[in-house]
């Protein structure tokens, strides 16, 4: 069978299955937690029962440990994960410039698979709920979901030789990702409302596995060879993966000439610093439409991440408009960001059920930063270093992610009592750093690094980096 170079079926098979289990996951942990700390069944007919406050019992203090041990559970489970996610990632996306990019694709969906058999078998035989932590950190060696989008959009960058296609099919992927996770995310509600938790986790357990067959048997490989321009330290890939993988990040910011360098820097600093804001804040809204006064059930949990997940479609629409009546790219990502502070002001005052879903509309432009960033960082790099360069932002999204994560969970924990929404501020206020950042790169010209990129050569062949190791770039006069 003639392989295709189709990677958008993966990604948009992996965002169902993946978004057909994450809004369940909080609600699993909230639920079986609840029923270990008040011993009573927990009250799906009527979520309003389970929030009102009774003066004759307990109910209300109840009600704030479980929302406080939710949120420390998932601290517990980002900490333990974190670093064997991260090396994965680093090692698996640069590695992928001479193995192969499929490699990095297949490992996670593998770790995905793990995962969320390990939530089958515990809800299925109703184990202890703390083995989920380690079903968690079992798959993280395996790589997560930035070590899948970093190999798939190294797999992009591949096959796009123009800029504005790779800005465009980049943008696609992430409205890929939006489209199938809000059709997941709608299906989610009324699935666990008709049978539980089980049949969603074997549902999404047997996608996972149907893109494993096609990325193994059908989806062709677009690194057939090493680059000719690689580094290689000595005879033998396999003694030398590990160092392959360090100096091939280190040498794409080495071989740069300084002002590719800097603005390089600066991009993968708003990238960073936008994902730490964004994704922190984004990681609670479940939890706090659990709280009071929301309490809201598992069809508006499902009605709510479809209404979120619309930002991807948005915000593709956004990209391909703005870039098609030649909007600079920076003022993208301005939008972008603007539209996160403007969303997560509004968060924290959402007191109704209505304002909680129109509290989504000023954020519809949201992820409009990420695959703009991405295309203006592969445009500096040279085409043979696109996966140390994916690694690299894999790697720094992934450790972001996880951070964050686990910072937003433990502010949440600490203030439940007097302010649960003080994190959705916080997570507005830290997107000033890339605002700041954007500033800066505005002032200094990203064009014209970028146009110095193409008239200089970031790297003159192997005999030029021996005989200078401190400057491996010679410039051509």
């Amino acid at each position: 069978m003639k392989g295709l170079y189709l990677v958008e079926p993966v990604v948009a098979l992996y965002a169902f299955s993946c978004f057909l289990i994450y809004p369940l996951v909080q609600q699993y942990v909230y639920r079986r937690l609840w029923q270990e700390l008040t011993n009573t069944p927990y009250p799906t007919s009527d979520n309003a029962s389970r929030c009102a406050d009774n003066s004759s019992s307990n109910h209300s203090s109840y009600h704030e440990e479980v929302q406080r041990q939710t949120s420390l559970f998932f601290l517990y489970s980002e900490l333990f994960s974190t670093i064997p996610s991260l090396v994965a990632t680093l090692m698996l996306v640069a590695y992928s410039d001479r193995g192969g990019r499929k490699v990095t694709i297949i490992i996670p969906l593998i770790g995905t698979l793990i995962y969320t058999l390990s939530f089958l078998a515990v809800s299925y035989c109703e184990l202890n709920i703390y083995l989920l932590i380690v079903a968690s950190l079992l798959s993280s060696p395996f790589g997560g979901l930035a070590t899948f989008l970093g190999g798939c959009f190294a797999y992009i960058a591949d096959l796009c030789d123009d800029d504005r296609q790779k800005t465009l099919r980049m943008a696609g992927v992430d409205m890929m990702i939006g489209l199938l996770s809000g059709v997941a995310s709608i299906s989610t509600g009324y699935f666990l409302r008709a049978a539980g938790f089980n049949w969603p986790f074997l549902t999404s357990a047997l996608f996972q596995g149907l893109i494993l067959l096609y990325v193994i048997f059908i989806l062709e490989e677009t690194v057939t060879k090493a680059p000719a321009d690689s580094v290689i330290l000595d005879g033998s890939p396999q003694r030398s993966a590990m160092k392959q993988t360090i100096y091939g990040v280190y040498y794409m910011f080495e071989r740069a000439n300084r002002r590719s360098k800097t603005t390089l820097f600066l991009l993968i600093l708003i990238f960073t610093s936008f994902c730490f804001a964004y994704v922190g804040g984004s990681s609670l809204v479940t939890l706090y439409e659990l709280n009071k006064p929301l309490c809201w059930n598992e069809i508006l949990i499902g009605y709510g991440s479809a209404l979120s997940s619309t930002v991807f479609l948005v915000s593709f629409a956004g990209v391909s408009a703005f870039t098609y009546c030649g909007v600079p790219q920076l003022l993208i990502v301005l939008m972008g960001i603007l539209s996160v502070i403007s969303g997560m002001v509004m968060l924290p005052f959402a007191k109704t059920t209505f304002l909680m879903f129109m509290v989504r509309v000023p954020m519809i432009l949201s992820v409009m930063p990420f695959p703009v960033l991405r295309s203006m960082t592969s445009k500096i790099i040279s085409q043979s270093e696109q996966g140390a360069l994916f690694a690299c932002l894999s790697f720094l999204e992934s450790l972001t992610t996880n951070v964050s994560a686990a910072v937003f969970n433990s502010v949440y924990a600490a203030t439940l009592e007097w302010f649960p929404g003080f994190s959705f501020l916080l997570s507005a206020g830290l997107c000033v750093i890339p605002l700041f950042v954007l500033g800066v790169v505005s002032l200094r010209g990203v064009d014209d690094a970028e146009e110095v990129k193409e008239q200089e050569p970031i790297f003159q062949g192997e005999e030029d980096l021996v005989e200078d190791q401190n400057d491996p770039v010679s410039l051509l006069s």
